[in-house]
């Protein structure tokens, strides 16, 4: 038995500080494990030797700097995490190991209004087929990261606003799919899981405070604040798309005037372009005639950008992040949305914020917030489950 202070008490956190640096990252060198966990580049040396014949971590040759170098990263058959993504249009599944690497991943169209039974019987099959399709041990899973389109609420589970998702009210989304899946289920809403997509794997790599701002159909903002989520006492926190612009504006769904969901969002954009381009135009439709020069798209997408500006402008204010990554179908548009962004950052933030400011399309595009899911499940298992090797303990309930 361990005491507190002891010899083997130290050598068993060292352990688990530096199996939780390697998770999070994906895969470090022994250097930089040194300084993420403070410890000493002999100890790093000598719990990595450990870990890898333990079989717990994988050593391949890498250099940094123009140096040689070791890579450390989990093994790959230590566990399985899975990632759902439920979108407005779509239900999106990827299966990935703890090395960071996606092993499958399939999406398929799913109206996610009509009801989350539907949407939870679609997500079980997807898993279960994925399963089948990778060969994965079932009882190497450590976990899943779901993710909704609307805020959850911290305390009870359930989303938030019944009026985003009608069908849904009531649902606790992370006891559904755990109760059909038998393995712990953790849930965030897309925009957060955009922006652990892009923190780990995009856009945002090294950075430690950016926004990331999602368009679709709604408006949403996943805020990383010194490397973690920032979500809110209520877990309502990045709802961007709900700041007032124009108090005598369009009526809002949250029952609110002007908000810059109402100026930017797809279910309010389009009709301005039905006229002239017909009522089958899509928001993917609208960027694609923009970059083929059409001007009437053109002049929507500007007007979009210089009202997401006035809102990014807000969180320079409040937040001062270092990097805003716009994702969803409008960050195709490039230079045409990110010119006027920043030119209403230029125009409404404080100087010194603006000019900290980068502000970058996503680099994942439609699949941030499923790798954000797989993120998410890395970050919420326990590291004291893969030194004890207690996962095969874990059983799923689904077949």
């Amino acid at each position: 038995m361990e005491t507190p202070g002891s010899q083997s008490s130290l050598h068993r956190a060292n352990l688990e500080r530096v199996v939780r640096a390697v998770r999070l990252a994906g895969s470090l060198t022994q250097a930089e494990i040194a300084r993420t966990t403070g410890l000493s580049a002999a100890t790093v040396s000598n719990i990595v030797r450990e870990l890898k014949d333990s079989g717990t971590v994988e050593v391949t040759p890498t250099s940094a700097g123009g140096r040689r170098a070791r890579s450390v990263s989990l093994s790959g058959d230590a566990g399985i995490v899975i990632g759902v993504d439920f979108g407005h249009t779509h239900l999106r599944v990827a299966i990935g190991n703890l090395a960071h690497q996606v092993l499958a991943e399939e999406s398929e169209p799913l109206d996610v209004d009509a009801s989350a039974a539907q949407g939870f019987d679609r997500a079980e099959e997807l898993v279960s087929r994925l399963i089948a399709v990778t060969g994965v041990d079932r009882t190497k899973i450590a976990g899943v990261g779901l993710g909704v389109p609307g805020p959850i609420d911290v305390e009870s589970g359930t989303l938030g606003s019944t009026s985003i998702l009608p069908g849904w009210t009531g649902a606790r989304p992370a006891e559904e799919l755990r109760g059909r899946l038998g393995v712990p289920v953790h849930v965030d809403n897309d925009a957060n899981l955009g922006a652990l997509g892009e923190l780990v794997w995009g856009s945002g790599r090294g950075v430690r405070d950016l926004a990331y701002i999602k368009v679709a159909s709604g408006v949403g903002a996943g805020l990383v604040i010194s490397g973690k989520i920032y979500r809110g006492p209520g877990g309502t926190a990045g709802e961007i798309g709900h700041i007032t612009l124009d108090e005598s504006g369009p009526v809002c769904r949250c029952g609110n005037r002007g908000c810059l969901e109402t100026f930017t969002a797809a279910r309010y954009v389009l009709p301005l372009l039905q006229s002239s381009h017909g009522t089958d135009l899509t928001m993917e439709g609208v960027v694609r005639l923009a970059r083929d020069g059409d001007p009437g798209c053109r002049r929507v997408i500007a007007d979009v950008g210089r009202h997401i500006g006035s809102g990014v402008a807000n969180l320079c204010n409040l937040l001062n992040p270092s990097r805003v990554v716009l994702g969803g179908d409008l960050a195709e548009a490039g230079e045409l949305v990110l010119g006027p962004i920043r030119e209403s950052v230029g125009r409404y933030a404080i100087p010194s914020a603006a000019r900290q400011l980068s502000v970058l399309p996503g680099a994942l595009g439609g699949r941030a917030e499923v790798l954000g899911a797989l993120a998410l499940a890395l970050s919420e298992m326990g590291d004291s489950t893969l030194l004890d090797g207690s996962l095969s303990a874990v059983t799923p309930a689904f077949t």
